[in-house]
């Protein structure tokens, strides 16, 4: 794979004095390594056109090579040629496969609920690995493998225990149950003709509350749907009014009359209280919301002023 190391092997334990080690590469060999105990001399070159520079390494023992940080332009044919009492020659056939990545897929999901995590594919090819990895330390929690087929884990601190499949057509991978400790970065690794990955961000978000508005004043209305009936007095009063949530985090809290936005305010932080206070005309014979809402769901208590 692009950005590989790969060594090309001689097969001696040891390179006698009388033998030279030559190694070239392409259709037309151009010389890229030797080695001559005799005169001791160990050197590699960078190529004709610099392809090679700071790639190959000589390993002064067993004459072996190692190409590093391998690129497709390294891809072709390499020779090696052992002299000495006798003349020997191998050839290796070097394929150099790019890597593709696609990052950024973000997922949003209730607590409870299942996600499916898409590789893309219709059907996993026969020469295709897939591998699923999960965190920051990107430990291993379900792979495909040609040699070992399906596996799931359940993950250093058993929080995967009974909560992955595997689809066995695609790869797709489907966390069941989720709960917020399941939230995070998880990578998709596909090894075949070409190696691919792709990262999801999956956030979890926990049951909204539903919001509880209290009123400070005798003549403001119930924190409820129903209207209050109307009063005689031409006395303009104000209801003061405080719409409340718990135990919250990530959601944003707000205040409507009808369909129009009044004010907000949202949280981060983790399970705590928010409050947004509201002042309104008692005889205002409009109908007022609090909303607690965050990517994916959203509650609702409607107040019936006037």
């Amino acid at each position: 794979m692009e950005g590989d190391s790969v060594t090309l092997n001689t097969d001696l334990n040891e390179i006698c004095e009388n033998k030279d080690i030559i190694w070239t590469s392409g259709a037309k060999p151009l010389l890229i390594a030797k080695i001559n105990r005799e005169i001791q001399i160990f050197s590699t070159s960078d190529g004709p056109d610099g392809r090679f520079k700071d790639r190959l390494k000589l390993d002064n023992q067993t004459g072996s090579l190692t190409i590093t940080n391998i690129t497709t332009e390294h891809a072709g044919l390499y020779q090696l040629q052992i002299s000495g009492a006798k003349l020997t020659s191998k050839t290796f056939s070097v394929s150099v496969y790019e890597t593709f990545c696609v990052f950024g897929e973000s997922v949003s999901v209730t607590e409870g609920d299942s996600v499916t995590l898409h590789t893309d594919l219709t059907e996993i090819h026969e020469d295709e690995d897939i591998l699923w990895k999960f965190g920051v330390e990107m430990s291993l929690i379900a792979e495909i493998r040609r040699d070992l087929g399906i596996s799931t884990s359940v993950g250093p601190d058993g929080r995967f225990r009974d909560r992955l499949k595997l689809n066995n057509q695609t790869g797709s991978l489907t966390i069941t149950n989720i709960t917020t400790e399941h939230a995070g970065d998880y990578k998709l690794e596909i090894s075949g003709a070409t190696r691919s990955s792709k990262t999801f961000s999956v956030s979890v978000n926990v049951h909204l509350p539903v919001p509880v508005i209290n009123s400070y004043s005798s003549n403001c209305s119930s924190s409820s749907s129903s209207s209050s009936s109307s009063s005689s007095s031409s006395s303009q009063q104000n209801c003061s009014l405080l719409c409340s949530v718990v135990n919250v985090s990530h959601v944003t809290l707000s205040w409507y009359k009808g369909n129009s936005l009044l004010s907000s305010i949202s949280v981060s932080d983790l399970s705590i209280s928010l409050s947004l206070p509201l002042e309104v005309e008692y005889q205002d014979k409009n109908t007022y919301s609090c909303v607690i809402n965050n990517p994916i769901s959203n509650q609702t208590t409607h107040l019936n002023n006037g």
